[in-house]
């Protein structure tokens, strides 16, 4: 009697080596991925930056560390393109345009310090196969704590090249209004760039931080005394709790996507908007449908959605899980449903959706 089995799927080795080629350069780019935060951490790449080419030993000796393993360390960067090795000298040396990439913090094109989010992830891997198994949240509270250095770093870059300049002169007024003196919620703070950014850019202007995360509001009001403000305020209260009278312009930054209940944060923030005030969401740069998102910069949102949006909405009442890469229909939905009469992209870029949204 035979026996009947599956039948055996025809293989094309031709894709599957083409396949192999790309997982091989993911998985170059991992390994290197605990360099580049070496570099960080160590601050070989500072130590690098405008010093011109140098051997192994003159690095470890402006640094700190043992010769043998920046010689390995070095390669390693050189074989990814990070920094330049002259072969004839036998030197190394990091080129300004990298550095602006890697360790510049007032750069617009800074991204090194992401590798701190990406560390998170890994430190936080037993809690998502938890939460993958269980259908268990996790709080933004929860997670290691390269994570909050590491989004206050990478988020700052693009508040710094856009938020001032570029995203609060698209509403219409918003510039003037802050500028002889206006009042401003930034929703979901954390350690807050972007309230510093723009309590900096209008000195007349009163700009309150909010969030729910106890060391994050620790951390802001650090930064703002750093800086010598007067004008922020930092408060630790959730997307539903704050009490500070009506604002002219209330922000989610990357927040609200998050939130296990925008529908709720929204109708509440309907309550402490000015009648002829703004709503500001910032949000990553989608389309409606997966596939709109199948790039480079969507499989790194949808990464980050899996691990870290989608457990902390799921964390908190309402799950509605909407994730990083929702798009503006799905955000536009909840809108109409707060209540809101007025809704727009105002500014958009490779990166982000800029949404305005009036009574």
């Amino acid at each position: 009697m035979s026996v009947l089995t599956a039948e055996q799927p025809v293989v094309d080795f031709k894709k599957a080596e083409q396949f192999l080629g790309q997982f091989i350069l993911d998985l170059s780019a991992n390994y290197s991925g605990v360099m580049a935060l070496l570099g960080q951490e160590l601050g070989l790449y500072t130590a690098m930056r405008g010093a011109g080419p140098l051997t192994p030993h003159e690095l470890a000796a402006k640094t700190n560390t043992f010769e043998r393993y920046i010689r390995e360390w070095l390669n390693n960067q050189a074989a990814g393109g990070y920094i330049v090795y002259d072969k004839v000298n036998k030197t190394y040396e990091l080129p300004e345009e990298h550095a602006l990439v890697l360790v510049e913090k007032d750069s617009p094109f800074l991204l090194g310090p992401a590798y701190y989010v990406v560390n998170s992830l890994w430190k936080d891997k037993d809690k998502l196969l938890n939460a993958f198994t269980t259908g268990s949240g996790i709080g933004w509270h929860e997670h290691h704590h390269d994570l909050f250095h590491g989004v206050e770093s990478v988020y700052r870059t693009g508040y710094l090249a856009n938020l001032n300049s570029v995203w609060i002169p698209s509403l219409p007024g918003m510039e003037t209004k802050l500028r002889n003196g206006g009042r401003v919620a930034d929703i979901g703070c954390g350690h807050g760039a972007s309230t510093i950014l723009m309590a900096e850019a209008f000195p007349n202007s009163e700009f309150y931080g909010f969030d729910y995360h106890t060391a994050s509001i620790a951390v802001a009001k650090q930064r703002a005394a750093e800086k010598g403000l007067t004008n922020v305020f930092f408060i630790e209260a959730g997307a539903e709790a704050y009490t500070q009278g009506n604002f002219d312009m209330i922000c989610f930054f990357d927040c609200l996507h998050d939130l296990g209940n925008p529908l709720k944060a929204l109708q509440y923030a309907r309550t402490k908007l000015a009648t002829d005030g703004s709503l500001l969401f910032v949000e990553p740069n989608a389309g409606d449908n997966p596939e709109d998102n199948f790039n480079p910069i969507g499989r790194m949102f949808y990464a980050a959605s899996t691990a870290l949006c989608v457990p902390h909405s799921h964390s908190e009442d309402g799950d509605y899980c909407l994730g990083a890469q929702a798009g503006p229909a799905a955000v536009k939905q909840i809108v109409k449903e707060a209540g809101y009469s007025r809704f727009r992209i105002a500014q958009q870029n490779p990166i982000n959706l800029i949404f305005e949204v009036k009574h």
